[in-house]
């Protein structure tokens, strides 16, 4: 592993939000990991210092993090995270596999990947990185992220572990996790070393007597004991983003999500669950 490193301090958390907020800094990370100019200021670089105290880890290829928090949309000619995040996406389902598999050993095998779905979503990902302050160091140029991600941050303290399927998740904090992942393997090249890495930042880990049933799930398992008609519509979603459910032709419940048409399902199921004992609590 390399360097052990000190919790990211008040010195670098300042220097990293006046780069966020547009003061120029000419430390600027070039392929080999050594420090050179910027002449460019609207590029800063990324404050690899700060990330590497979050990570408690020391990159000998620097220029592999200014790569996992660079954002496609950033410039025309960056190399962006995506690679890394595909890179890395596969690095952490491994790790968590085998986290799990030692944990649970007497556990059957559609336990443990829901249990690791749960634990490596695109939820879960995300709000390590709002946790951790990564999301500050995301290099970017789309418009609407800044915004989405306060969305996140306050939406999520409505649901302190997990909203299963309820929130509206901005993809790009879960990428520069896996992306960072990725980054890791391919500069330790050691799964141990990723695994002490990666654990802190991702407790809590949701663990198996924490594991609740998707909405959509516990929905269906719920009509299915009583011999329940359920019926989700739709029809609507393209004009006012609603979705409907009905449960033997009654309207139990009502989701709305502006992007996603699945997330509204999930929200109109989570509201039918609220309200199924209102309509079928003598079946």
């Amino acid at each position: 592993m390399g360097t052990q490193l000190p919790n990211a301090d008040a010195e670098s958390f300042q220097r990293l939000l006046n780069l966020s907020l547009g003061a120029k800094d000419n430390n600027k990370i070039n392929g080999s990991g050594a420090a050179k100019i910027s002449t460019d200021p609207d590029q800063p670089p990324l404050d690899i210092e700060f990330v590497e105290k979050i990570l408690n880890y020391e990159f000998k290829n620097k220029s592999l993090l200014q790569q996992a928090f660079t954002d496609a949309s950033f410039d025309d000619n960056c190399v962006s995270y995506e690679r890394l995040e595909y890179y890395g996406d596969t690095v952490l389902n491994m790790v968590m596999t085998k986290y799990l598999f030692s944990r649970y050993p007497d556990s059957a095998p559609g336990l443990l990947t829901n249990l690791r779905a749960v634990n490596v979503d695109t939820e879960k990902l995300a709000r390590v990185a709002v946790k951790h302050n990564l999301h500050l160091c995301l290099r970017h140029k789309k418009p609407l992220l800044e915004d989405q991600i306060l969305e996140f941050a306050k939406a999520i303290e409505k649901y302190p572990l997990h909203s299963r399927g309820l929130l509206k998740v901005p993809k790009s904090l879960a990428d520069i996790v896996e992306s960072t992942i990725g980054a890791l393997f391919i500069d330790c090249d050691s799964i141990d070393t990723v695994w002490k890495v990666v654990k802190p930042l991702l407790e809590p880990i949701i663990a198996l007597d924490k594991l609740e049933n998707h909405p959509m799930t516990e929905l269906n398992e719920m009509c299915q004991k009583k011999n329940l008609k359920l019926r989700f519509d739709d029809s609507t979603w393209e004009d006012n983003k609603n979705v409907r459910v009905f449960i033997e032709d009654h309207l139990v419940g009502r989701g709305h999500h502006l992007v996603k048409k699945d997330s509204a399902k999930n929200c109109a199921a989570k509201n039918a669950i609220d309200n199924f004992s209102n309509f079928f609590s003598n079946l």
